[in-house]
């Protein structure tokens, strides 16, 4: 009689992945914590302020817009917590997406994953703060996280935008995937 050998759960699980699954699940790249902050989120911040390669120019933006939020009369304070809050008003909870049946394109409205919410977030943040054109961009950073954190700015109205779309699609959930 053969002996069989003795398969891992961590083997047979990629095996079925490998057999059942369309696709195999993406491994993310992890991101280490800011040299000053010690917080992921801000280096992902600094990850997405970044152009062609510069990280130091995007870290030198960052910190100096977070010395401005420290230092700013109204609204100023802790930095990491304006920041975090900023980002917490400003990421969306649904979303529409687009789905096509039967011929017809409907917006499906969805629920927003976490990584996502913190994607768009920043991403609607650092849109709003590089349109201001004529301001030094981690002055225009600075002002937009603060107002972002008291539930104002363009980053926040986005927002309001994206919920209300997928409000007026709401007959459209049952389409849902």
């Amino acid at each position: 009689m053969r002996r069989m050998k003795k398969v891992s759960i961590k083997n047979l699980l990629v095996l079925v992945n490998q057999l059942i699954m369309r696709r195999p699940i993406k491994k993310r790249p992890v991101v280490q914590p800011d040299i000053k902050y010690g917080s992921v989120d801000v280096e992902r911040l600094i990850n997405y302020i970044m152009l062609r390669g510069q990280k130091e120019t995007a870290r030198k933006i960052v910190y100096a817009a977070f010395a401005e939020i420290e230092q700013a009369k109204d609204g100023g304070g802790e930095p990491l917590e304006i920041f975090n809050q900023a980002v917490r008003n400003a990421g969306p909870l649904m979303e529409v997406r687009s789905r096509r049946v039967g011929g017809a394109n409907y917006q499906v409205p969805r629920e927003v994953r976490p990584e996502r919410r913190m994607a768009l977030a920043l991403r609607w943040i650092i849109n709003a703060s590089r349109k201001q054109k004529g301001v030094p961009m981690h002055k225009s950073l600075a002002k937009e996280l603060m107002l972002a954190a008291q539930e104002q700015g363009d980053a926040v109205k986005k927002k309001e935008d994206t919920h209300k779309m997928a409000e007026a699609n709401r007959a459209f959930a049952h389409f849902a995937w």
